[in-house]
């Protein structure tokens, strides 16, 4: 995957969701001004990519209790220089969940910017995170080391573990496409 493919499925994502011109904008911006973008070292902020996993019978999402943000989310990471951010999405859903995954869509789920706080010698900078929905195969995970924990959590309760208005927006889009 290129870049130029990148843009494309950001396109297709705001023909169907017009209301996201503004992150959507954020994205090619992104594309167009820092070449290094899919490189953690790139200093303004980088492509990530992460799953919206639900259980076989799509009743409930795997949330993980993040390490380093301390707050339950998406599984998700780092391209490190992969530019297909649906194979970034994959490989870390399975990183960081032992459960082997079905994408349900090639095209992208939702689009997200959010600032990461500065941590030790790493400074305050932005992910540019690419999400796209997963089918898990069976509900027996295991914890990698970047999680606290992980859970299942059913759709209607996420509320009751992550109240971040991106994993809201998650869930809001999963029921909407019915």
């Amino acid at each position: 995957m290129s870049v130029s493919n990148l843009s494309s499925m950001i396109d297709r994502y705001l023909a169907r969701y017009p209301e996201e011109q503004s992150v959507g904008q954020k994205f090619l911006d992104l594309l167009t001004l820092y070449p290094d973008c899919f490189e953690r070292n790139c200093k303004f902020g980088h492509i990530t990519g992460s799953a919206w996993l639900v259980d076989p019978d799509e009743k409930s999402v795997l949330l993980t209790h993040h390490k380093k943000l301390k707050k339950w989310l998406q599984l998700g990471g780092h391209s490190d220089g992969v530019k297909d951010v649906l194979a970034v999405a994959t490989r870390e859903a399975v990183e960081e969940s032992g459960l082997e995954v079905v994408a349900l869509d090639a095209e992208i789920f939702d689009l997200d910017v959010h600032k990461i706080p500065e941590r030790g010698i790493f400074p305050a900078h932005y992910h540019f995170d690419v999400r796209f929905a997963f089918r898990s195969l069976s509900r027996a995970f295991s914890v990698s080391e970047e999680s606290i924990d992980l859970e299942w959590v059913p759709i209607g309760d996420i509320h009751t573990r992550s109240t971040d208005e991106s994993v809201l927006r998650l869930k809001t889009k999963w029921l909407d496409r019915f």
